[in-house]
């Protein structure tokens, strides 16, 4: 019986420090919501990446599944949180973890704007937020409003891309 204690691999020189500066860091509008990237997948070896969230009142997306882990800290704020169809309250300085494949949701039901960090295991959301979100100047700027013709087609592009990601959007979470 072998009693040989695992060894950690050598430093992988080719990955560097990350340091995430808000002034550096690219803001994309989404539902409503702003989402800072602070930490890429490519910056992580695809292990995972890290989402500052402001979630304005009425803001937060619609009923989805991915197969990754999602957790959230919220930082202010408070919001509702759905998982397979049970509904919970999360408030500052609390942690909830989504199990990859479960349906789900997060709804600012305040009357103040959320702040939360999401960290996605294995990374790749971050990939998605900037394919179907737009560039905004900070991490509270709201994305610009839709008119009908635009939100249709911002619907049909997440309907398309949401496979790529490994997402699919639910009517109830």
């Amino acid at each position: 019986m072998s009693t040989a204690v695992p060894t950690i691999p050598p430093d992988d020189l080719k990955r560097t420090l990350t340091l995430a500066q808000p002034d550096k860091l690219p803001h994309i509008g989404l539902v409503g919501d702003t989402y800072t990237i602070t930490v890429t997948g490519e910056q992580t070896d695809g292990r995972f990446c890290v989402i500052d969230m402001h979630i304005p009142p009425g803001g937060g997306p619609p009923p989805h599944r991915h197969d990754f882990e999602e957790t959230f800290i919220l930082l202010e704020g408070e919001m509702e949180a759905t998982f397979r169809g049970h509904q919970s309250i999360v408030r500052a300085g609390d942690t909830l973890n989504i199990p990859a494949n479960a349906p789900h949701r997060f709804h600012n039901a305040s009357t103040r704007p959320v702040r939360m960090l999401c960290i996605c295991s294995p990374a790749g959301q971050e990939r998605f937020f900037m394919e179907v979100g737009v560039p905004v100047a900070t991490r509270t700027t709201p994305p610009p409003k839709l008119d009908d013709k635009e939100e249709a087609a911002f619907i049909e592009k997440v309907q398309a891309l949401a496979p790529k990601y490994r997402t699919q959007l639910l009517r109830e979470a």
